[in-house]
């Protein structure tokens, strides 16, 4: 028997987990399945603006050697003017990597850290590739509580106790997913001061940074960080609708001085691969030069909005269910009444609704919620294809009173 490292046993990621398998046999078996699992732009008519593809492959002749391991120059300076756009004003050319997507540099910049047993603050509910990528490096993820009642706003006392001796970084994810909630300027200022305070290093996610609904504004979590590591990472995949390009990078700022061997360690995982891919790297200016075709898709009149709007309505009008407004990204995290619905396992309830409805989700539990009493929703599809679709959950949740044994389990 060939068996998989043990290295893996801590690692999970549920958005393709067994219930998306479930769901391709349903396919194969011709089924049209309403996929709400995941943020994937383009199967919902999100294009990538065509400017940035004429880009790519008007360079395409130019993009057959490798590069330089941290990308393309003018990449780097495009992002660099990016970060100071942001109030992230102490970024120098070297600071600036850019790789196959912000997953890649999530994986790279936690196995340049961790040693076995190093722990790192995550939020309770994360984006679930931080949590494994930190256990595959051999650390340990502690979970902070994010509080439903305050807007998913994190719970800063939390977040402190669970400081220990062998905490080595801290992670923000701002537009979070999966709740949508965007973080004030006062919170992520204290944000900012705990992990200084403690020396942290200081993970910013903020792919989601210009999909923003209700004249919400973001701001940089690094503009307020002087007194410890800083690391920043975006890339084309929402904002550009460019998630099959794979262009992501990781600015670095803030205190670099105790971090001389931290950053060297960055360099070499990121030389192993040699460089990430060039031909999107050429996009990259033009996406950050130029005016953002997403936002107006987030104004009243825009599709995003929209959906978004439409989703939370449909979502509410359910009998036990409630869903806070998400105020950036494109997902909602409705919360499920146990005591109407008695579910006992949240996966077992993801499958029952794809089952019956033939609808998609992600159960809350996939992203290091501790109760099984959240799911994921994509808000991406047509109002057209959306609303009939929460219009069938509702129906089947009218008489829903869930299940003691899992198929999953059985199987």
């Amino acid at each position: 028997m060939i068996r998989k490292s043990s290295k893996l046993n801590q690692v999970n990621y549920e958005i393709r987990g067994p219930i998306f398998e479930k769901a391709r046999e349903l396919e194969e078996a011709g089924h049209n399945i309403t996929r709400l699992n995941i943020g994937n732009p383009a199967p919902f008519g999100f294009t990538t603006p065509t400017e940035l593809v004429n880009e790519i492959v008007q360079n395409l002749v130019h993009a057959q050697g490798y590069i330089d391991t941290r990308g393309l120059p003018a990449a780097r300076e495009a992002i660099r003017r990016y970060s100071a756009m942001k109030g992230i004003t102490d970024v120098r050319m070297e600071d600036i990597y850019v790789g196959n997507g912000v997953s890649e540099l999530i994986m790279f910049t936690m196995q340049a850290l961790l040693n076995d047993g190093d722990e790192v603050l995550i939020p309770s509910p994360d984006y679930p590739l931080w949590t494994s990528a930190v256990n595959l490096a051999g650390g340990r993820a502690v979970h902070y509580r994010c509080d439903e009642a305050s807007d998913w706003m994190p719970d800063l006392a939390d977040l402190e106790s669970k400081i220990s001796h062998r905490t080595k970084a801290l992670v923000v994810i701002n537009p979070n997913n999966p709740t949508g909630a965007v973080y004030s300027e006062e919170l992520l200022q204290k944000m900012a001061k705990i992990a200084e305070r403690h020396r942290l290093v200081l993970y910013s996610d903020e792919i989601y940074d210009q999909i923003l609904y209700d004249d919400t504004v973001h701001h940089s979590i690094a503009s307020y960080v002087k007194e410890t590591l800083c690391v920043t990472m975006n890339g084309l995949s929402k904002n550009s609708r460019a998630a099959g390009f794979r262009a992501g990078w990781a600015v670095v700022s803030g205190r670099r001085a105790e971090a001389k061997s931290y950053l060297e360690g960055l360099t070499t995982l990121a030389s192993m691969r040699l460089c990430s891919n060039v031909p999107t790297q050429f996009a990259i200016t033009v996406a950050l030069d130029s005016p953002s075709s997403i936002r107006q898709m987030t104004l009243p009149q825009g599709r995003l909005r929209q959906q978004r709007d439409l989703c939370i309505e449909k979502l509410n009008q359910i009998e036990g269910i409630s869903c806070v407004m998400p105020r950036g990204a494109f997902y909602a995290f409705p919360k499920i009444d146990l005591k109407r619905f008695r579910v006992e396992n949240d996966q077992q309830f993801i499958l029952d609704i794809l089952q019956e409805t033939r609808i998609l989700l992600v159960q809350g539990t996939g992203f290091n919620w501790p109760e099984p009493d959240h799911f994921r929703v994509v808000f991406l599809p047509p109002v057209e294809t959306l609303g009939p679709a929460l219009d069938r959950l509702g129906s089947f949740l009218a008489s829903y009173r869930g299940t003691q044994i899992t198929e999953l389990q059985r199987a």
